[in-house]
């Protein structure tokens, strides 16, 4: 069935090439003033009441938004990580201003997918060609009645529909691309309603354009390219224009495929323990803002969604909430590229407060409430009135359940001592590579932990930084030795087969969870370094002495001379001191940080890594695009297999206090078969099967 969907699709581009189909007559939208009513579109876009509602709940969000319109009216853009963007005046819709390089305009798939510039950074050109700065403009139009907002809006929407004919070029190359800006031509439509700037001909224009993507969208859907975001952003694009444009007689149809696409694949794409399959915290929410719009969209105009879509949905809040940091932030695990499905409001890439905030309202969820602090701007866009009644009327207040949870399916462990906003917390990577299908999105995090401290993140996922622009940094920071992890003979557990895919795709595997009141404990391994010089497994167990500290302890199997490295990478703003030997000092930038001290069955030296361009290491990607300095520290060994490493890791308010007494003890079948602690009041205990605590 695949080879014949793949068969059929080259033969539509074929066909689209030669000029015999793939044109939509615009003219089968009738009445284009029908593709604005009210009625149909989101309350928060259309109600009068809205800026009244944001000045009110969310004051500081209208003068950022409006701050951000003015820069976008002078031509200037921020788009990943990337600020003062300009691409000329007027705008060359083709251009990578980084490089320089400009795509070719040609048929569009004449283009590569992945590389349709050469070395230029197609993602800038396409995150500019979303068109979502149209949204901030309408946005700021609505909030101050100010008609050059309107009047930037329609000469760039005119000059790019001039310079960007369908089928034409990088911007039609992409069908999520173009779901994506059919999706903001939607908005636009709704917020400049009553502009002068829009009048009948441009409104006809941009309903007969909405029609044009939705069509290019319906024969292009990315079942067999991208079944991932990609397809459920096409499938959410499609059911917009079939909501909003019944005069086109497609309308139904695409509507009705919309629907079906988005209610087969969420589960299909999410885990049954709501981890979404492509281990990224940043696609989890990607998709969860999809069908955020599809149930707010499909209950507005009395279109039936299967309560499965809704469950599912809450699966996915339940593990973002238990991942939430102390602190509120999220951690960036796997790819993360920080496009969002519609950013009505700007925010870091690590805040999901937005998410959560639109969740409760519409879902009715107090521990999204909770987590999301206050009512969002976002939520007052979407949802209006109605919206803020409906979170306003919720009891804030965080799940019932421990917050030490294990998500098996998804491969997650969470360690935590508690809700409140100083409270540790340790995530544990126990799961697979990514999903099924390329893994692509998923990094060589084997085994790798990340804990914040007293509320605070401390080690760090380091995050994605590029996708195609650049092979050697791309590579680093989606493996292995970026995370806090193992690396044996300075390879990495999995080999790179492009920038999305893997040459093998193993696993980790969960051998025993236990959570109790006053501990947690997790034990797994992964088997991916077989293909070395002999057969090497990595067990890694993980101890949580709540709420005082963790104990690490990995074995690495074998019987030939390895290498191993064990990395630890901190947070940006980390200062991290080598010199009160035995242990280590990381001091955080509030001022709390940890004490760390190692043990082996083999000597084990520590090193600093902190901005290395040659080794690459010790660096930290907050946001796509950009990259910050921060230590990695790293203890080397050599040695015949089997060894043992012992890590002992001890949040401090300050690291100026005395650090603990911890001595090794030796005896039994391992020369390291555990520690005293504070000169024997405490023992911890290591074994074939356990890690515990004894002693008062």
């Amino acid at each position: 069935m695949e080879i014949a969907g793949r068969g059929r699709h080259e033969a539509t581009k074929w066909l689209e090439r030669v000029g015999i189909a793939g044109r939509i007559d615009t003219s089968i939208v009738r009445d284009p003033a029908r593709a604005t009513a009210t009625a149909r579109f989101f309350e928060g876009a259309t109600s009068a009441a809205t800026p009244d509602l944001l000045a009110e709940r969310a004051p500081a969000s209208c003068k950022r938004t409006i701050a951000q319109a003015d820069e976008i009216v002078r031509g200037r853009f921020e788009l990943l990580g990337h600020p003062d963007l300009r691409f000329g005046d007027p705008i060359d819709w083709h251009l990578d201003p980084n490089s320089g390089r400009r795509a070719p305009l040609v048929h569009w798939s004449r283009l590569d997918a992945l590389r349709p510039i050469g070395d230029g950074d197609c993602k800038l050109v396409w995150e500019l060609n979303r068109h979502q700065w149209l949204v901030r403009l309408g946005q700021a139009y609505r909030l101050t009645g100010d008609e050059r907002f309107a009047i930037s809006f329609t000469v760039r929407l005119q000059r790019w529909m001039d310079a960007n004919p369908p089928g034409v070029g990088i911007n039609w190359a992409s069908s999520l691309e173009v779901g994506l800006r059919l999706i903001s031509w939607c908005w636009a439509l709704h917020l400049f309603s009553g502009s002068r700037a829009l009048g009948p001909e441009l409104t006809s224009l941009m309903v007969g354009g909405i029609a044009t993507h939705a069509g290019h969208v319906a024969r292009h859907l990315s079942y067999y390219s991208s079944p991932n975001t990609h397809l459920t952003g096409e499938a959410l694009a499609l059911f917009y224009a079939g909501t909003l444009l019944p005069g086109a007689p497609p309308a139904r149809q695409w509507r009705a495929l919309g629907s079906r696409i988005l209610t087969e694949e969420i589960e299909r794409q999410v885990l049954s323990d709501g981890v979404y399959f492509e281990q990224s915290t940043c696609y989890q929410r990607y998709t969860l803002e999809t069908y955020l719009h599809f149930l707010a969209l499909a209950e507005r105009n009395r279109h039936a969604v299967p309560q499965r879509v809704r469950d599912r949905m809450g699966l996915m809040l339940d593990f973002l909430i238990a991942l939430r940091g102390p602190d509120g932030t999220m951690p960036q695990i796997g790819d993360a590229d920080g496009g969002r499905l519609l950013p009505l409001d700007s925010g870091d890439a690590d805040d999901f407060s937005a998410l959560f905030s639109t969740s409760a309202a519409l879902l009715g969820r107090d521990d999204c409430a909770w987590a999301a602090s206050n009512v969002s701007s976002e939520t007052l866009w979407l949802l209006g009135a109605g919206g803020l009644a409906a979170f306003d009327a919720l009891s804030a207040a965080p799940p019932t359940r421990s917050p030490s949870r294990l998500f098996p399916h998804g491969g997650y462990v969470v360690m935590s001592g508690g809700r409140s906003r100083r409270d540790h917390q340790l995530i544990f990577d126990v799961g697979p590579l990514g999903c099924s299908v390329s893994a692509g999105h998923g990094h060589a995090d084997f085994l790798a932990i990340a804990c914040s401290v007293f509320g605070r993140p401390c080690l760090v996922d380091p995050g994605t930084f590029c996708y195609t622009r650049d092979p050697r940094w791309r590579e680093h920071f989606r493996g292995n030795s970026a995370h806090s992890t193992v690396t044996v003979d300075g390879e990495s557990p999995v080999r790179s087969n492009g920038p999305f895919s893997w040459q093998e795709k193993p696993a980790a595997r969960l051998v025993r969870w236990i959570s109790k009141p006053d501990f947690d404990f997790a034990d797994a391994d992964h088997d991916a370094y077989i293909r070395l010089s002999e057969s090497v497994i990595h067990r890694r167990r993980v101890l949580f002495v709540k709420p005082r500290f963790w104990v690490i302890v990995d074995d690495l199997s074998g019987t030939l001379e390895h290498t191993v490295e064990m990395r630890y990478q901190f947070a940006p703003g980390y200062q991290v001191d080598l010199e009160r030997t035995p242990w280590i000092a990381a001091r955080g930038p509030a001022g709390p940080g940890l004490f760390a001290i190692v043990f082996g069955t083999v000597p084990i030296l520590p090193k600093l890594l902190e901005g290395s361009l040659d080794p690459i290491g010790g660096w930290v990607s907050p946001i796509f695009g950009k990259r910050l300095p921060a230590p990695a520290l790293c203890y080397r060994a050599s040695g015949r297999f089997p060894i043992r490493i012992a890590t002992l890791l001890f949040p401090v308010e300050r690291t100026t206090v005395p650090t603990p007494h911890v001595a090794p003890l030796v005896g039994g079948d391992s020369p390291l078969c555990g520690f005293a602690i504070d000169g024997g009041e405490q023992f911890i205990l290591i074994d074939d099967r356990d890690v515990r605590l004894e002693g008062s």
